[in-house]
């Protein structure tokens, strides 16, 4: 059995940066990083090259496994605010958590060479417009890359940090032990590894998993919200006012019905709508790319209904699945519907779809999200759609597409103090998969903070 310093488990935005950091550092530290995915250069999507036009389950899922997690495949959009994303902020202070996301920023644009834009909404007079409709526009600077030009610059961090941390993928961690002061990490391989620290690091991918872990250890656990929507999917011109001014543009709405907050998502600016696959469930995402050969016509983005329950229900993401598991039975994947027939109570049919003059980047079943999302989310939805026109008009549109489902599952919050470790001591839990992050740049920072601190103590 090999014996390290650290063990990481989790390669997504958390591992990645912490490993950059164990690196820049010069650690003399055995450190391990263990993922379920492929190494970055094997994350092909049989999507994207063509080889197949909907999503066939591959296992793992390259879209959300592997170096890189969820987000190397994404459009690479790092959001720096402490509005949303996640609650970092609430564990190491409001000016700490900004400073570390600005760090992860200074070292994503080395590897980019400054090339990429940084947006801001904080002097946009949108945030006017949108108040006079009842909208709320949330402040945050918005650095892009494109899923494109994410990929290189994470292909750099790696050769980066490779030297300095010991990485192996295609494996699974199955368990996790402690016995004097050592964890014990065993695969699905067979594969058996000790260190004297351990971080969780496994995103949202890994949450039920962090949470069984939790549950073995005696780890406090915080019942957490699944978000429930749809992908949204216009013509680019219709929010280009918009998104040429701030690109991603957070924008909340309390519904007039039934006082939910609604908010839009991932916003991908003539991107592309994808499929990604999370534990075998089919769920809607975007992405967006930097080059211009790449583009679409279309833009891309979520509408999502916050879902926080009460005693006595727990099991948020089990919720959440159940929805996305109905929209896989009727649909065999992802579900497409024009917003004229949801409003007129119609299917789409493939006969309407051919009329559509919104033309569709992903493959996908016409039907009836009616069936699927309960009525509460969907009049939220609907309701949202028509405040959104008031600020973007033709975004109601009878042509406006609507995929479903997206679902966004969240962790269970899990008790740990500023440095992330928790309760049982060695034992940090960083990323989305603790529940403390929700975002990019929270999930890289998180990572960052680990490892300063593991540096600190072990060193």
């Amino acid at each position: 059995m090999k014996a390290y310093d650290v063990i990481i488990v989790g390669a997504g935005a958390t591992g990645v940066f912490a490993a950059y950091e164990f690196a820049k550092n010069k650690t003399d530290l055995k450190v391990l990083m263990l993922d379920k995915g492929n190494p970055i250069e094997r994350r092909i999507c049989p999507i994207k090259t063509g080889a197949v036009e909907q999503c066939i389950s591959c296992v793992p899922c390259n879209i959300m496994n592997g170096y890189g997690g969820a987000g190397t495949l994404s459009d690479g959009k790092y959001n720096i605010t402490n509005n949303f994303g996640g609650e970092l902020y609430r564990y190491i202070g409001r000016k700490e958590a900004i400073e570390l996301m600005e760090y992860v920023d200074d070292v994503l644009c080395g590897f980019d060479e400054g090339n990429s834009k940084l947006y801001s909404t904080a002097n946009s007079d949108l945030k006017t417009i949108a108040l006079r409709h009842d909208l709320h526009l949330l402040d945050a600077k918005v650095r892009h890359f494109g899923t494109d030009r994410n990929m290189k610059i994470l292909e750099k961090v790696y050769e980066y940090s490779r030297e300095a941390v010991e990485m192996k993928f295609r494996s699974t961690v199955t368990k996790v032990r402690k016995e004097n002061d050592i964890f014990y990490v065993k695969t699905a391989n067979g594969e058996e590894y000790s260190a004297k620290k351990l971080v969780l690091a496994s995103g949202r991918s890994g949450s039920k998993w962090i949470s069984q872990v939790c549950k073995e250890f005696g780890i406090n656990l915080e019942s957490n919200q699944v978000d429930i929507g749809v992908r949204i999917e216009i013509p680019a011109e219709i929010f280009k006012h918009i998104t040429d001014e701030v690109y991603e543009s957070k924008i909340v709405y309390q519904t007039k019905e039934y006082n939910d907050l609604v908010r839009t998502f991932c916003m991908n600016p003539y991107g592309q709508v994808v499929a990604e696959n999370t534990n075998g469930i089919i769920t809607v995402n975007g992405h967006s790319y930097a080059d211009p050969k790449l583009q679409s016509e279309n833009t891309n983005f979520a509408l999502l209904v916050s879902n926080q329950f009460t005693e006595p229900f727990k099991e948020s993401n089990e919720y959440g699945e159940s929805i996305a598991k109905l929209s896989n039975m009727l649909g065999g994947g992802v579900l497409l519907q024009r917003f004229g027939d949801l409003i007129k109570g119609r299917r789409s049919s493939e006969k309407r779809m051919r009329k559509c003059f919104t033309v569709p980047t992903l493959k996908a079943t016409a039907g009836d999200l009616s069936l699927v999302i309960p009525k509460r989310q969907l009049d939220d939805i609907i309701e949202m759609v028509y405040a959104l026109d008031k600020i973007a008009p033709g975004m109601a549109n009878e042509d406006t597409l609507l995929y479903g489902v997206e679902v966004k599952f969240y962790n269970s919050k899990v008790e740990v103090d500023k440095y992330l470790e928790t309760s049982v001591e060695g034992l940090y839990i960083a990323g989305d998969g603790g529940g403390a992050t929700h975002s990019l740049s929270q999930a890289s920072a998180s990572g960052v903070l680990v490892a300063r601190r593991l540096e600190e103590i072990l060193s």
